[in-house]
């Protein structure tokens, strides 16, 4: 049976990493998937990669409101309701520390990370509350442990596992489920682009294997499993959670050998 049979999912950043990992394995527990992310181009490829008519792309700059408001209702006008929203939209860069980070990559990080969940909810809620649906944040582990040069993202991914458990709070009384995953290291565009910025790049990929106890850095399709999971009726009692994807990152002290 199909974990996630006829639900209408709306996933914003799901034209890459993770975000389109997820798109494919809901698409393969039986989901319509509304894609809305930017630029056209890679939404229109990632749609075409689900297979299926059913399935919906929206060029959408996820830190406007207007743009996001016009997102949701297109998604009300052709499926009619909404069961779950996805807020996995996300930026990583720049990778410095706080004193050099300027105003327009902390408003950037701040917009693109925390604002996008503020828009997908304002406009999104009153679908939820009649559906009785869930929302889900991919967070990042390192906004509960820190990480060096990343002051202002892990400050968004901090505030994001914040807002799960408030928000959590906020809708229960209307029978929304809202929790998060906390990935570590996952190989993405992202992450990649991310690796290059660093002044180690050359032995980065043994260090984001050694950095999780279970001996590799994972694709996106491992958060996916855990994603589809937090969406099911399999979930139903489980609110307000920042769920560690994580190959253990967080235990004990990370090998040097």
């Amino acid at each position: 049976m199909q974990l996630l049979s006829d639900k209408v999912i709306f996933l914003t950043g799901g034209s890459m990493g993770i975000g389109l990992e997820c798109a494919k394995s809901y698409v393969n527990e039986g989901a319509i998937v509304v894609i809305a992310a930017w630029p056209s181009g890679p939404v229109t490829e990632a749609v075409s990669l689900l297979g299926s008519s059913k399935n919906l792309g929206i060029s959408c700059d996820v830190s406007n409101a207007s743009q996001v408001a016009d997102a949701i209702q297109q998604t009300l006008d052709k499926y009619g309701r909404i069961d779950a929203i996805h807020n996995n939209a996300g930026i990583a860069s720049p990778s410095k520390p706080l004193h050099e980070t300027s105003d327009e990559e902390w408003d950037n990080l701040m917009n693109v990370n925390l604002k996008s969940v503020l828009l997908t909810t304002r406009f999104g809620y009153e679908a939820l509350r009649k559906s009785k649906g869930s929302i889900l944040n991919t967070s990042s582990l390192v906004g509960d442990i820190g990480q060096e040069n990343h002051a202002a993202y892990t400050a968004t991914k901090g505030g994001m596992n914040a807002l799960t458990k408030s928000m959590a709070l906020d809708y229960a009384k209307d029978k929304i489920r809202v929790n998060a995953v906390m990935p570590a290291g996952v190989w993405t565009p992202m992450l990649r682009k991310w690796s290059q910025e660093q002044p180690n790049s050359s032995s980065i990929e043994k260090y984001l294997d050694d950095i999780h106890p279970l001996g590799y850095c994972p694709e996106g399709d491992a958060i996916a499993d855990a994603c589809v999971f937090l969406l099911s009726d399999k979930a139903r009692f489980i609110t307000g959670t920042t769920l560690a994807v994580s190959g253990g990152a967080e235990l004990g002290y990370r090998r040097n050998y």
